[in-house]
């Protein structure tokens, strides 16, 4: 398994996402614990990663057979939405589809709204074409409007569609100054460095085990999910020619169809939790 430089949070944040959601949405702190340390994660780090998701409303404490935490309602949103960037990755927009456009203004009194407007916008995948101006492929216009409604931005924030790019420099030069290309790319390249000789050694196999399985998948999927958002799937000609997007996404595929299914034994055995929900 390659080294995870993942935060404890982000993996707890994969396992609630991944597992916990298929079977039932409820896992207790020791069991969590249990499926962590697989991790490299110690109790205590586990403990204080728990405490701050408590904090900002991502899980709830409830008690069953012993101590544990569910999903907050409010998030069952943000992971549908994650499943579809995750899981069904688009490919390249149409340079016909448009753009989608947000134009915002925030008092200086409230410039705290400003960074999160940019932060968020950014992590959907839009790029910054001028202070205050954003840009994405038309496609991602629900997901903003979804994002903005949900954050309590909407009021500050106007969004528009335009049909074609109707500029002085060329687009594709344009689109180099918006997004950081080089950045996506070098996540790419990361994410396939690390997992395509996982991928080329589990082919092999003739059978995987559960807890090997699970040490595998988790930091794998907890590096790849920010990529589909890193990435707002421009049009194919606006983008370098040796794109690395491609090789990565199928490695992804690969490793996701090898290790789910075990992985999800694992944590059925560890928990003693069945019956697992269909996700989109």
């Amino acid at each position: 398994m390659p080294e995870s430089s993942a935060r404890p949070s982000s993996l707890i944040h994969t396992v609630y996402g991944e597992f916990v959601r298929r079977l039932g949405g409820w896992i207790s702190i020791a069991d969590l614990i249990a499926l962590m340390a697989e991790l490299g994660v110690d109790a205590p780090a586990v403990r204080s990663a728990i405490s701050r998701l408590k904090k900002s409303g991502t899980l709830l404490q409830e008690r069953r057979t012993g101590t544990g935490y569910r999903l907050s309602p409010a998030m069952a949103p943000v992971f549908d939405e994650g499943d579809r960037r995750i899981f069904h990755s688009l490919e390249p927009a149409e340079l016909a589809d448009g753009w989608v456009v947000a134009v915002f203004s925030v008092p200086e009194s409230e410039r705290a709204h400003r960074h999160q407007l940019r932060s968020r916008l950014s992590w959907l995948g839009f790029g910054n074409a001028a202070p205050g101006v954003w840009l994405a492929p038309a496609r991602l216009l629900p997901d903003a409007r979804l994002l903005l409604e949900r954050l309590g931005l909407s009021a500050y924030v106007h969004l528009f569609l335009s049909a074609e790019y109707a500029g002085f420099a060329e687009l594709r030069t344009a689109v180099g100054s918006w997004w950081d290309l080089p950045a996506i790319e070098a996540q790419y390249a990361a994410f396939t460095d690390a997992w395509h000789p996982i991928a080329e050694e589990l082919r092999g196999r003739e059978r995987i085990d559960p807890a090997e399985a699970f040490r595998d998948y988790v930091p794998m999927l907890t590096q790849w999910r920010r990529l589909p958002y890193l990435d707002p799937g421009l049009p194919e000609p606006l983008l370098p020619a040796d794109w690395n997007a491609v090789p990565a996404r199928a490695v992804f595929t690969e490793v996701h169809g090898l290790l789910a299914e075990p992985s999800l034994r694992y944590v059925e055995k560890v928990t003693g939790l069945s019956h697992p929900q269909e996700l989109p």
